[in-house]
C-alpha cells in the first residue's frame, strides 16, 4: 500500500524519475508503466501526475538524461585533426549505443502525440549532441553557410545511426558487414571527403 507523503515534490519528481530510468534500463518502453513507476516508489499513481504532467513528460525528461550522458560522452572525443575527431565521435555513438541499448532506443521508440510540440529545453539537448560535429565542419571548411554545416552534421549522424541501429538489430551481418567500428569509420571518411571536395575554395 503507498504510503503518506513523507517527501516534498520535487524529492518525489526525483524518485520518480530514478524508478523510471531504471525500468527502462531493465525492462525497455513496454515495461515502463506509471503502476510499475508507483510500487517502485511506494506511492501512488497519483503523485506522479502532480510531479509529470503524463506519459510523455516523463519520458522527455527521461530522454533529457540520456542525452546530457550521451553529450558528456561525445564531448570527450576531442583531438586536433577534424576527420579523426568524427570518426572518434562516431565510434562513442556506436559504443555508447552498444551500452546503453534500452535508453538509447527510447530516444527513438516514443513519439509524441501528433499535436504535441517539442519543448524548447529539450530541442536544446538534442542541438547540444550536434553543436561539436557542426564545429569540426566549419574548420574543415570556413566558405559553407550555417545551414549548409548544420545539414552535414546531422545527414553524417543519420548514417552512423542507421549502422548502429542494423548492428544492434541483428541484420548487420547479413549483409556480411561484421566490424561496425570500421563501417562508421569508412562512412565517416567517405562522406568528409565528398563534403570538403565540394566546399574547397
Amino acid at each position: 500500500m503507498a504510503r503518506r507523503s513523507e517527501h516534498s515534490q520535487e524529492q518525489i519528481r526525483e524518485m520518480v524519475l530514478s524508478a523510471a530510468e531504471k525500468i527502462v534500463v531493465e525492462r525497455g518502453f513496454d515495461g515502463l508503466t506509471m503502476r510499475r513507476i508507483a510500487g517502485r516508489i511506494g506511492y501512488t499513481v497519483g503523485s506522479i501526475y502532480m510531479v509529470f504532467q503524463n506519459m510523455a513528460d516523463l519520458v522527455l525528461h527521461i530522454n533529457a538524461l540520456t542525452l546530457d550522458q550521451m553529450a558528456e560522452q561525445l564531448k570527450h572525443a576531442v583531438l586536433t585533426d577534424e576527420e579523426t575527431y568524427l570518426e572518434l565521435y562516431a565510434k562513442t555513438y556506436l559504443h555508447y549505443a552498444h551500452n546503453n541499448l534500452n535508453r538509447w532506443r527510447l530516444i527513438f521508440e516514443f513519439r509524441l502525440p501528433d499535436e504535441a510540440e517539442v519543448p524548447t529545453w529539450y530541442q536544446a539537448k538534442v542541438d547540444a549532441i550536434f553543436k561539436h560535429v557542426e564545429e569540426q565542419f566549419t574548420a574543415l571548411s570556413e566558405h559553407a553557410s550555417e545551414d549548409e554545416k548544420r545539414q552535414a552534421a546531422r545527414t553524417l549522424w543519420a548514417g552512423v545511426h542507421g549502422v548502429c541501429s542494423l548492428s544492434l538489430n541483428g541484420t548487420l551481418g547479413t549483409v556480411g558487414i561484421n566490424d561496425v567500428d570500421t563501417s562508421v569509420v569508412l562512412l565517416t571518411r567517405s562522406f568528409l571527403l565528398g563534403w570538403t571536395q565540394k566546399h574547397k575554395s
